[in-house]
C-alpha cells in the first residue's frame, strides 16, 4: 500500500486521533496498537475496530510522520486528522462487487442443487475454472493483499485465513483437472471450485453487512453532525446579511426566524419564542426562551423572530462539545475489550494450527486427503475473528449514540461499562437536587398582614444584590406589591440589613389596588415552594399568614428605621423574638433560612415579622430518588450546607442517609467509605466493595466526580465539574441519572451476549469443522453471520426509550 504522506502543517502533538486504513479483524487492531506502543515516547496506544480510529497518547509532544511509520510498517495506512476521508461509494457501488461475484458463483452450486434430485447438471472443469477465477483472485484480491500486509507485519489476520482456505480448494480442484488431463479416458474427480468462489462471495456479502450495519451505529453522531446550520444571518451595522457559519464572531447578532436552526450558541437579545433542543439536551418539549436566556447551536427556533447575541462559536459551541464527548467515548476501548484483545492476538496462529491438525489427523488416519484438506479449509474459514472485533465497540458505539439523544453525553468508554455496576449514587443537594436558588416560601407577619410584611421586606433589601434580597424581589415583584421608599441602605456584615423606609400614609397602599395582595402573595408563595405551600414552608391554608384585609397598623406617613437580619442580632438590638419563635422553628427544622425583620425607630423595638427562604427542589428529583430506589441504588445526600437544612430536602426526596456540612476536600474520602458496604445483616455479614457515583454541577464537587467510580455532572454546572465527570447530563434532570444507569447496564448486557456469541460460534464452530461435519461453503455463511448478527444485536440499543 502507498504511503500517505503526513501534512507539514501538522504540529507535534501529546494526543492524537487519527484514522487507520486497511484493518480487517480484531487482530489487525492489536497488530497496529503494538506497533504504535513499540514507538519511542508512546505512553498508551488503542485501536477501535468498529470506528478504525487509532488514538494515542504520548509522554511528550511527538510528530505524526513516527506513527504514520510505525502503522505502515505493521501493514497498515495511517490518515493524518486534518486529512479529508475519501468519499464513500455509492449504494451500487459498494454492492456491485457482491452482486457480481454471485453472478459467477451460483452457477457453481447448480450441479450441487441438481444431484439433491437425481439429476446430472456437472459443468465442464473449464467452464467451472472460468466461472470460479475472476472470484478468486478479482473480486477475492483484498484477502491476498491484506494477508500479505499481515505476514509482512510479523502477524496474521482474517485475510490470512481466508485467502489460505479459498486457495487450498482451488489449488485442490486444479490439481484434480491437471490429473485428470495427464490421464486420457479417466474422468475428471470432483472439483472444488465451488467452495472458494462461494466462500468469498459470502465473505463479502458479510463484509457488506457489517459496513452498513456499522454506519448505523454512527447514526446518532452523523445526526449531532448535521445540526448546526452552514450558513447564519448576522445584523452588522443594522444590515442583515447570510454569511457561512465559519465566518461567525462571538458579540455578532444573528437574526433567527422561525423555523431556523440557532447557528451558534448565544443570549436573546429580543424576542420570545418557544425553542427544540430534543437533539442537543434531548428535551422532548419545546422551553421557552425571551430576552436574557440562553439558546443553543443546533436547536430549532419556533414561532418568534429572535435576536441573538453570540457567546460561542466553532469548537467552544455547546454542540462541537457534544460532538468531541460522542467521538471520544466511540473512539475508546471499554476494560472488558482487554479480554478480546488478549483472544485476537493468539486466535489467528492457534486457529492455522488447528487446521493443520485437522489435515494431518484426517489425511492419516483415513487416506482421504482432499477430504482432510476440505476439512482443514473450513476450520480456515468458520474462524475468522470479526465478530471478536466488533462486538463490543459496535455496542459502545449505539449506546453512547442514543444516550446523546437523550441528553446524556459519555464521555469515556470505562465509565458506559462501571456504571452497571454502580449500587450507591451520592447527590450533591445545591444545585444538583435543588436549583441552588433561592426563593421566599413563608412570610409570617406578627400582627397578620404579610402582603405589607413582604413589601417592607422588599424595601430594606431593595439596595442590596445576595440572593436572599433578589428572592424577596422577585417575590414582591411577582405580587405587584408597591414597595415603599427608602434610604440610608447599610450592610451589617454577619447580621443583616437595615434601612429608612418612608411607609405610605394608608397601608393598603402597599399592594395592587386591582386585587388583594394577600391573595396574590399566597398563591405566589405556593408556586415557589419547593413543593408546594404546605411541604416547603409546612404552611396549611390560612396558616403562618392569616391575611385580615382590615387589618391597620399605626405605622402610616413617617419614615421608620427597619432592620432585617438573624436571631442572634435581633436579640443584640432587644427584640422580642417569642410570639413567632415555635412558627421560626417549625421552618427551620424543614431547612428554612429565616431572617427577622423590626422596627427599632422607638426605644423598644417592635418585630414585625419573619421571612423564610429555601432552595426548590428540581423538577424530577423525587421521581429520580424512587426509580433508583426501585432498582435497588442506594441513595445518599452529601452536602456542604448545615444539617437541618440538608435533612429538610433530604425528608421531602425519601433520601434516608445525610451527610451534611461536609467541606469539598471531605467528599472525596467520604466517597471511599461509602464503597464498603455490609453484603447482608446478622453474623454472616461480609465486607464487600461496591461501585459508587457521585452527581454534582459544582466547582466543589469536582474532586469528588474525579474520585467516584463514576462522576456524573450537570451540565448547567461549572466546566471544571464536567471535565472531571465520566458522564455529563445535558439536561438538569435528574431522572438523566438513572436513565444513565440504565443505558449502561443494557449496554454492558449487549456486549456480553456479543462476547457469548463471538465465542459460542468459534468455539462450536471450530470444533464441528475439525470434526468433519462443516464444508467449506457452510463454514463461510457461518462465519459471515457471526459478524452480522454480532453488529445487529449491538443495534437494538437503538430502540431504547428513556424511563
Amino acid at each position: 500500500m502507498s504511503r500517505l504522506p503526513a501534512s507539514p502543517a501538522l504540529a507535534a502533538r501529546s494526543d492524537w486521533s487519527f484514522p487507520v486504513d486497511g484493518m480487517s479483524c480484531a487482530a489487525c487492531a492489536g497488530r497496529v496498537e503494538r506497533a504504535l506502543r513499540a514507538v519511542p515516547g508512546v505512553a498508551e496506544a488503542s485501536v477501535n475496530m468498529a470506528t478504525e480510529i487509532a488514538s494515542v497518547r504520548a509522554e511528550a509532544p511527538l510528530a505524526f510522520d513516527g506513527l504514520e511509520a510505525a502503522v505502515r510498517k505493521a501493514g497498515y495506512a495511517a490518515r493524518a486528522p486534518e486529512q479529508p476521508a475519501p468519499p464513500p461509494p455509492s449504494e451500487a457501488q459498494a454492492w456491485r462487487p457482491v452482486i457480481v461475484a454471485a453472478a459467477l458463483s451460483v452457477p457453481l452450486l447448480l450441479p450441487m442443487a441438481g444431484a439433491l434430485v437425481g439429476l446430472d447438471w456437472a459443468w465442464p472443469a473449464w467452464l467451472q475454472f472460468l466461472l470460479a477465477t475472476p472470484v478468486q483472485f478479482w473480486f477475492g484480491a483484498r484477502f491476498y493483499a491484506g494477508a500479505w500486509r499481515a505476514l509482512r507485519g510479523g502477524g496474521a489476520n482474517m485475510d490470512v485465513l481466508v485467502a489460505l482456505g479459498t486457495s487450498a480448494a482451488y489449488g485442490l480442484s486444479l490439481y484434480e483437472w491437471w490429473a485428470a488431463a495427464r490421464m486420457p479416458g479417466m474422468a475428471t474427480g470432483h472439483l472444488y471450485f465451488e467452495a472458494g468462489a462461494v466462500v468469498i462471495t459470502l465473505v463479502l456479502l458479510g463484509k457488506q453487512l457489517e459496513s452498513r450495519a456499522k454506519r448505523q451505529t454512527t447514526q446518532a453522531l452523523r445526526a449531532l453532525q448535521a445540526l448546526q446550520p452552514p450558513t447564519a444571518r448576522v445584523r452588522r451595522d443594522g444590515v442583515d446579511s447570510d454569511i457561512a457559519v465559519a465566518q461567525l464572531r462571538a458579540g455578532d447578532l444573528l437574526v433567527v426566524r422561525p423555523g431556523e436552526r440557532f447557528a451558534a450558541d448565544g443570549l436573546v437579545v429580543e424576542g420570545d419564542s418557544h425553542v427544540d433542543e430534543s437533539l442537543v439536551t434531548g428535551e422532548s418539549l419545546p422551553v421557552a426562551r425571551g430576552p436574557g436566556e440562553r439558546v443553543t447551536g443546533g436547536a430549532i427556533n419556533g414561532e418568534g423572530l429572535l435576536l441573538v447575541r453570540v457567546t460561542a462559536v466553532g469548537a467552544e459551541s455547546t454542540l462541537a462539545r457534544i460532538v468531541r464527548l460522542v467521538e471520544s467515548a466511540q473512539e475508546k476501548k471499554a476494560p472488558i475489550q482487554r479480554l478480546v484483545d488478549r483472544v485476537s492476538a493468539v486466535f489467528v496462529p492457534v486457529v492455522c494450527g488447528v487446521a493443520l491438525l485437522t489435515l494431518l489427523g484426517w489425511g492419516l488416519g483415513s487416506g482421504d486427503w482432499q477430504r482432510a484438506l476440505l476439512d482443514a479449509v473450513a476450520v480456515l474459514v468458520i474462524a475468522c475473528p470479526c465478530a471478536l472485533g466488533l462486538a463490543t465497540p459496535t455496542a459502545l458505539m449505539a449506546g453512547t449514540g442514543v444516550a446523546a439523544r437523550h441528553g446524556i453525553l459519555i464521555k469515556d468508554a470505562e465509565a458506559l461499562e462501571i456504571a452497571h455496576d454502580v449500587s450507591v449514587v451520592a447527590f450533591d443537594k445545591t444545585g444538583t437536587l435543588t436549583e441552588g436558588r433561592p426563593m421566599l416560601v413563608a412570610c409570617v407577619a406578627a400582627d397578620g398582614d404579610a402582603a405589607r410584611l413582604l413589601a417592607l421586606t422588599a424595601a430594606v433589601q431593595g439596595g442590596s444584590n445576595h440572593p436572599l434580597a433578589r428572592a424577596v424581589l422577585d417575590m414582591a415583584h411577582g405580587t405587584n406589591a408597591r414597595v415603599p421608599a427608602a434610604s440610608a441602605h447599610r450592610a451589617v456584615p454577619g447580621k443583616g440589613v437595615s434601612a429608612l423606609v418612608r411607609v405610605p400614609a394608608d397601608p393598603r397602599s402597599t399592594a395592587d389596588p386591582r386585587s388583594t395582595a394577600e391573595a396574590r402573595l399566597a398563591e405566589a408563595i405556593a408556586a415557589s415552594a419547593i413543593m408546594s405551600a404546605r411541604q416547603s414552608a409546612g404552611l396549611s391554608p390560612g396558616t403562618g399568614f392569616a391575611l385580615d384585609a382590615e387589618h391597620e397598623t399605626d405605622l402610616a406617613a413617617q419614615e421608620r428605621e427597619l432592620r432585617l437580619g438573624s436571631a442572634r442580632w435581633m436579640v443584640e438590638l432587644g427584640v422580642d423574638l417569642e410570639p413567632l419563635a415555635a412558627r421560626a422553628a417549625e421552618l427551620q427544622a424543614l431547612g428554612r433560612t429565616v431572617s427577622w425583620l423590626a422596627d427599632v425607630t422607638h426605644a423598644t423595638p417592635e418585630l414585625l415579622g419573619l421571612v423564610a427562604f429555601g432552595d426548590r427542589l428540581r423538577d424530577g428529583a423525587i421521581d429520580a430518588v424512587q426509580r433508583l430506589r426501585a432498582e435497588g441504588v442506594r441513595t445518599v445526600m452529601i452536602s456542604g450546607d448545615g444539617r437541618a437544612s440538608a435533612e429538610g430536602v433530604a425528608h421531602l426526596l425519601g433520601i434516608a442517609e445525610v451527610h451534611a456540612e461536609v467541606l469539598p476536600g471531605e467528599k472525596a474520602s467520604l466517597l471511599a467509605s461509602l464503597r464498603s458496604l455490609s453484603s447482608a445483616d446478622g453474623p454472616r455479614a461480609r465486607k464487600r466493595a461496591v461501585r459508587v457515583a457521585m452527581v454534582g454541577d459544582g466547582l466543589n464537587d469536582a474532586p469528588a466526580l474525579a474520585a467516584a467510580d463514576v462522576g456524573i455532572a450537570m451540565a448547567s454546572g461549572t466546566d471544571v465539574a464536567m471535565e472531571a465527570a465520566g458522564i455529563t447530563l445535558m439536561r438538569s434532570d435528574p431522572r438523566l441519572v438513572a436513565d444513565a444507569l440504565d443505558i449502561s447496564r443494557r449496554c454492558v448486557a449487549k456486549i456480553r451476549q456479543n462476547l457469548f456469541w463471538a465465542f459460542a460460534y468459534n468455539v462450536a464452530g471450530i470444533g464441528l469443522a475439525a470434526a468433519g461435519l462443516l464444508s467449506p461453503m457452510v463454514a463461510g455463511a457461518a462465519m459471515a453471520f457471526s459478524s452480522v448478527s454480532v453488529v445487529a444485536n449491538a443495534l437494538t440499543l437503538r430502540r431504547w426509550k428513556a424511563g
